[in-house]
């Protein structure tokens, strides 16, 4: 398996447990008789973070690719 196809697949895969942790914290704030404690609310930042670098990198990949080629970016 390359770097690219692990890239994407924890990408997707962590966008699952990304969803997963929002529904979560959604049903334990809706569901609460009394306000839950601050760190329900910061639950979801782990999975969004990783979200966000491997989004980045998935983004960049084409074009990189691409200057790599000599292609330039157009």
């Amino acid at each position: 398996m390359n770097w690219s196809h692990w890239i994407r697949q924890t990408h997707r895969w962590v966008s699952m447990a990304f969803t997963v942790a929002v529904l979560i914290v959604t049903i334990l704030v809706v569901s609460a008789e009394e306000e839950p404690a601050e760190w329900v609310y910061l639950l979801p930042l782990l999975p969004l973070a990783l979200l966000a670098l491997t989004g980045l990198y998935l983004f960049v990949l084409p074009y990189a690719r691409r200057w790599r080629d000599g292609r330039g970016t157009t």
